[in-house]
């Protein structure tokens, strides 16, 4: 069988992409942007415990300045570059948030 330059191209471009797919479902939703500073980790440790959800991500992105949220679930991968205006917010199999971090 021969493969299409076309059918390379797109498995290609579609490799990356399903690589951005959580391993265990849905995580939780996003919230917008609530700011627009380099994100500072004073005080993130009191949503240690809680529920992640869209709702306390907003919540993250106003006590810690960040300008954007990344959400990282049990076994996700992550890229590892630095982002001053990131907030990084890791849970578990039971959307219970273990860290929140940023970079």
């Amino acid at each position: 069988m021969r493969t299409t330059a076309f059918g390379m191209i797109a498995a290609v471009i579609a490799l990356p992409l399903s690589a951005c797919a959580g391993a265990n479902g849905q995580g939780p939703e996003t919230p917008p942007p609530a700011t627009e500073g380099p994100c500072k980790n004073d005080g993130l440790e009191r949503f240690t415990g809680q529920k992640a959800s869209a709702d306390v991500g907003a919540e993250l992105l106003k006590a810690s300045g960040a300008k954007t949220l990344r959400w990282g679930g049990p076994d996700t991968a992550m890229t590892m570059d630095f982002r001053p205006d990131r907030l990084t917010v890791s849970y578990d199999a039971q959307m219970v948030i273990t860290s929140a971090r940023c970079g």
